[in-house]
């Protein structure tokens, strides 16, 4: 399963989070989030996977970044069109995985990710609210019961130092991974290495 950990920002705060041996870590480029990143941190992480996160963003800005930050994977949490991901395959390093992000509340929200089966390599689900991510508040994780397309998602949306347990009763075919954020949280893109250390014990343990 592969768990994410998103807004970082401190270099040794990324430094600390990577050693706990996560695979992939996330970096804002939206500028209305508190958790945006302003410029290259002195350290990016060397073995987890560098996810760019960015919110309608230009074609040629989601680029450069890319470039400039050596992203492995594109996170869009936006509105982004079928029509923009397909440009972004193509503008893009080929090797490069695209995330879509969904907002859910309801069974309703999950037909739109139609559109975009075999456009990204994953989805990810998180909760419809007014905030963008980051919110701190879960979704009915049984809507997802109504999920039957063929793209793997990552759970995201308040997930928290207490839900091993709800994480491990939780089961659905195409789910790859988590995504932790700001549950874990010290201060905004300041993560508690010590309450990630005990979830990711946790984790294993009910596995």
């Amino acid at each position: 399963m592969i768990v994410k950990v998103c807004g970082m920002r401190e270099a040794e705060n990324i430094r600390a989070v990577e050693a706990l041996g996560v695979d992939w870590m996330g970096f804002i480029f939206w500028e209305h989030s508190s958790r945006c990143v302003c410029q290259r941190p002195a350290y990016l992480p060397t073995r987890a996977k560098r996810v760019g996160v960015f919110v309608d963003a230009p074609l040629d800005v989601v680029c450069q970044h890319v470039e400039a930050f050596g992203l492995d994977v594109v996170q869009l949490h936006g509105s982004e069109s079928p029509a923009y991901l397909r440009d972004l395959r193509s503008s893009c390093d080929a090797r490069l995985l695209i995330v879509k992000a969904f907002s859910i509340a309801t069974r309703d929200d999950l037909l739109q990710t139609s559109l975009y089966e075999g456009l990204a390599d994953y989805f990810l689900f998180d909760t419809k609210a007014q905030l963008v991510g980051g919110n701190g508040r879960k979704f009915d994780w049984s809507v997802l019961a109504h999920y039957d397309g063929s793209t793997p998602f990552l759970l995201s949306g308040g997930i928290g130092p207490d839900d091993a347990s709800h994480l491990s009763a939780f089961s659905h075919p195409r789910l790859a991974g988590i995504d932790l954020n700001s549950r874990f949280e010290a201060a905004p893109a300041l993560k508690n290495v010590e309450l990630l250390k005990q979830f990711l014990y946790d984790i294993q343990q009910n596995q």
